[in-house]
């Protein structure tokens, strides 16, 4: 079985943030990307062409085109239980797991990024052995191919990276319907001011308020010495 662990590292380089560093590394990647031969013919030139881009490209608008295709908006996020929990708190005990199993390893997450970050977990899957990485890859299969549908919808060139650690994973690769994404997040929306819901604000002016009466305990003075 041949070794994708380079493969995996350069896949993954490619989909951290493209920094002055990541841009001069732009040829040693190539170079990792055709040294396995992991891949095919065609998902070769599509990072081929992706390489060429990040280097030609003015750099602001290559950091510009990063934020908005990766953090503006969930369909695309590189954090991969946001795709499955949300902001729940089932995302934090996954992150934990997670996190646990790199330990398991012998390997300790360093840096700033999540355990779910996509760039951590190739970085943790170019650790393994061939075949335990691509069955590790396979897990999140569902979720990558999630990612790489929403990707291919805004025709950005970073499906390719997506498609290919699919394809490495021995997975199909190939598009799903995207699942309509609203622009504002409703977890952080503020509710109407008067919205007319016990729950967003009182009654709108001419609509009925209810009165609850409950019993109340005998006020307490100043000194906490009931009158």
């Amino acid at each position: 079985m041949k070794n994708i662990s380079l493969t995996l590292r350069a896949l993954g380089a490619l989909l951290s943030y493209p920094n002055g560093a990541l841009r001069a590394a732009l040829p040693e990647l190539g170079d990792a990307l055709h040294h396995d031969c992991g891949l095919g013919r065609k998902r070769l030139a599509e990072l081929d062409a992706l390489l060429q881009q990040l280097g030609a490209m003015d750099p602001y608008a290559v950091e510009a085109r990063f934020v908005e295709t990766f953090d503006s908006g969930r369909n695309t996020s590189l954090h991969l239980f946001e795709h499955v929990h949300g902001d729940s708190r089932d995302r934090g005990q996954a992150l934990v797991d997670l996190g646990q199993t790199y330990a398991s390893a012998g390997l300790q997450l360093g840096g700033t990024e999540l355990p779910d970050h996509l760039t951590v977990v190739l970085e943790f899957a170019s650790t393994q052995p061939p075949e335990t990485a691509r069955e590790f890859l396979g897990e999140i299969a569902h979720i990558l191919t999630a990612i790489f549908s929403a990707l291919l919808e805004r025709q950005s060139p970073y499906a390719s990276v997506i498609a290919a650690v699919l394809e490495l994973a021995g997975q199909k690769v190939a598009a799903v319907p995207v699942a309509a994404e609203p622009e504002v997040d409703e977890a952080w929306a503020e509710p109407m001011a008067f919205d007319g819901c016990s729950t967003q604000g009182q009654a709108r002016p001419g609509t009925p308020q209810p009165i609850h009466i409950v019993r109340k305990s005998p006020a307490t003075t100043a000194q906490g010495v009931a009158p």
